[in-house]
């Protein structure tokens, strides 16, 4: 059973961190992830992420000194998710770069469908807006490695990679939200998403070449 906050005003002696700070953070982001991941992003209040931490109510206060912050770091900690999945499957594959696109996009969709709450808190309006904790920056990354995989299969002509990558980006996202809604799968009359990634890719890339 986590050790409860004795109170959320106490302060620090001059200088120097309590032991626990660091713990008791990282605690209040993991019930945020546990949270976001089990009952959406609805559920995340300030006094239900203490209560499933083990702190006091005003405790998130002390460490995180506005809701947008708290719920910056476990969106960031969807980024960081993400980006490791994407490593993952990127990671010394010496397929082509249409192949190795194809498998970044894949798991962009599977990542956005499988944690449709995450998905739906990193890129909530008010967050990136803010931009607590530089969460903006977190996906360059990301997308650096869309454009360099679109820049070796298609060479800059009228539109340069960084363009094109994100058009794809907001295609890919759009497929995203419209199946998570079942928008799409209504409208297609199919439960396979995978004639929809590869209808982006040729849209944005020229077909496949055989």
């Amino acid at each position: 059973m986590p050790t409860p906050v004795n109170s959320a005003n106490e302060e620090p002696a001059q200088g120097e961190e309590p032991a626990q700070d660091e713990g008791l953070r990282a605690r209040l982001v993991e019930a945020g992830v546990e949270l976001v991941a089990g009952e959406g992003v609805q559920a995340l209040s300030l006094r239900e992420i203490a209560r499933r931490a083990g702190v006091s109510h005003g405790a998130p206060r002390r460490y995180f000194p506005t809701h947008l912050d708290l719920l910056s770091a476990i969106a960031r900690r969807g980024f960081a998710d993400l980006a490791a999945r994407t490593a993952e499957v990127l990671d010394g594959d010496d397929a082509s770069p249409r192949a190795r696109l194809t498998s970044l996009a894949r798991t962009y969709l599977d990542f956005a469908l499988s944690e449709r709450g995450m998905y739906e808190l990193m890129f909530r309006h008010d967050l990136l807006e803010s931009n607590r904790l530089g969460l903006r920056d977190t996906s360059l990354p990301l997308f650096q490695v869309l454009v360099d995989l679109i820049a070796r299969i298609r060479p800059p002509a009228d539109t340069p990679p960084p363009v094109v990558a994100g058009a794809l980006w907001a295609n890919l996202h759009g497929i995203a939200q419209l199946w998570g809604w079942g928008s799409l799968p209504l409208a297609t009359g199919s439960d396979d998403i995978e004639p929809l990634l590869r209808a982006a890719l040729d849209a944005h890339l020229g077909p496949e070449s055989r």
